[in-house]
């Protein structure tokens, strides 16, 4: 064991690792591993200038990435043993929910829909994929300890393609330097994460040759038009729609006829309606005729919870931060946006959107506090800077170079599909999610233009929970379950 502390200038340019042992038990049987955390220094190659332009003279530091490595121990053969690489969202999370609350071997203590009291504490994760896979937790420059090296800009980490380039070779690196080319190998990105984990599997099929055998997806946005709410784009008020249902069928808002059926036979009554009557009718704009649009305003009411009168003042379009404020206003509550089964309170309870994400406000202080001690005092890793869960500065700061168009790496997924028949991917959704909400998910899976034998390799999962459905302790022994066979069933 070697302790790591801030770099000084002399070693800013060296890794800084620190590997500890455990046990963990998964399934009645005991499962010994190795902990690897610190910092690996990724590299640019430099050119010479004058007389020698274009000559490669060496490498310089270009940033340093923080990341948890857990491997099994006694495994012989490094090559036959699946390898994980997993990520968060944002842009500018951490691996941290992931890392703590779904994938690795210690996860948070949590109630499943309110902030626990402090302090707050870490327990053996019996949901741990690490019985099927080992796992590397990665955050990207600018989240965790991960910075941009001196003198370096950090704008140059911040764009879906340099990000993709970055974490893209931080996994290259990371298969050179620990023999893990042959290894059977997967990704696993929640949030944006999905976005980031899709353009990684184009990226290192064609940049570095390396073949992966799935991924997996939590909590998707592949297309952001599906996400965006406009005037001039009716899709998100189509595909949410479904969320709402599911939301307010939680809180117990629909009408009796409704609230007694299980929430799988509500969303399927809700979809159908939204795909024949609802996305008909929105798309006619301001042609639609006014019997219609009372008639349709009452069935939206009758499936969101809202009043038939807030509807039509809507012209039938409910925005997400309005259904937060509204479903609940005269108990003087919201709902949350990560996960809607969450409630808080506004100092104003008669504006138009939350004041705060109580989903979020939930998790935030549980998990950061855990985080900064299980490094130091479980993983041995000494660092002085502060660790960012969620860093809003990389999070404002984030070009959005599209050429005037939503994100969307939906095509580079099917891209990679196609070259690589044998690549898996599952996708896991909450009903309560209305960050990415899970029609939302279908529809862009529903457009991939993928054959139907290539659609095949595309699985799904469900869950009455959130955008981190592992919150909810039944949610996460189910997406242990589906991950597991998902990860068997995609060695071949």
């Amino acid at each position: 064991m070697s302790e790591a502390s801030e770099p000084t200038t002399k070693a800013e340019q060296q890794d800084q690792i620190v590997s500890t042992s455990h046990s963990l038990s998964i399934g009645g049987k005991t499962l010994k591993y190795t902990a690897t955390t610190g910092i690996l220094i990724l590299k640019k190659e430099t050119l010479g200038k004058g007389e020698k332009e274009g000559q490669f003279e060496g490498h310089q530091a270009k940033a340093r990435v923080f990341f948890t490595a857990y491997t099994k121990d006694d495994e012989s053969d490094p090559s036959k043993r699946p390898i994980t690489f997993a990520f968060n969202g944002g842009p500018g999370s951490s691996s941290v929910w992931l890392h703590l609350g779904c994938l690795g071997p210690r996860r948070v203590m949590m109630n499943d829909t309110e902030l626990v009291a402090p302090p707050y504490k870490l327990t053996n994760n019996e949901y741990s994929l690490l019985d099927e896979s080992d796992i590397v937790f990665i955050d990207p420059v600018g989240t965790g300890f991960s910075r941009p090296q001196e003198g370096e800009k950090a704008s140059q980490f911040h764009t879906l393609a340099q990000d993709i380039e970055s974490v893209g070779e931080f996994i290259r690196l990371y298969c050179s330097r620990h023999q893990r080319w042959l290894s059977p190998k997967f990704l696993a990105g929640e949030s944006y994460g999905t976005t980031r984990a899709a353009g990684l599997v184009g990226h290192l099929q064609e940049k570095h040759g390396m073949y992966l055998n799935g991924i997996m997806l939590i909590s998707v946005v592949l297309d952001f038009t599906t996400l965006l709410f406009a005037h001039n784009n009716d899709l998100p008020y189509i595909l949410y729609i479904p969320s709402y249902a599911a939301t307010a069928h939680y809180h117990k808002k629909l009408p009796k006829r409704l609230q007694d059926k299980p929430l799988a036979d509500v969303l399927k009554e809700v979809e159908a309606f939204t795909f024949d009557d609802y996305a008909a009718a929105v798309l006619k704009g301001s042609s639609l005729d006014k019997k219609e649009q009372k008639r349709l305003a009452r069935k939206l009411s009758d499936y969101t919870g809202l009043s038939q009168d807030f509807i039509e003042r809507c012209n039938l379009r409910i925005e997400l931060m309005r259904f937060c404020k509204e479903l609940l206003r005269e108990e003087r509550t919201t709902v949350g946006r990560l996960d809607s089964r969450f409630k808080g309170k506004d100092r104003d309870s008669a504006g138009e959107h939350f004041e705060y994400d109580p989903s979020y406000s939930a998790i935030m202080g549980p998990y950061s506090a855990t985080i900064n001690d299980y490094v130091k005092s479980t993983l041995e890793f000494s660092y002085d800077l502060p660790y960012e869960i969620l860093s809003m500065e990389v999070n404002r700061n984030w070009k959005w170079e599209n050429d005037n168009k939503h994100v969307n790496v939906a095509d580079t997924l099917s891209r990679a599909m196609n070259m690589n028949p044998h690549l898996k991917v599952h996708v896991a959704n909450g009903y309560y999610d209305l960050a990415t909400p899970h029609f939302a998910t279908e529809h862009t899976l529903n457009h991939l233009g993928i054959d139907e034998e290539t659609a095949k390799n595309i699985s799904s999962s469900y869950y009455e929970a959130g955008h981190m459905m592992y919150l909810h302790e039944a949610s996460l022994k189910n997406l242990k379950e589906n991950l597991a066979h998902f990860i068997k069933g995609s060695l071949g």
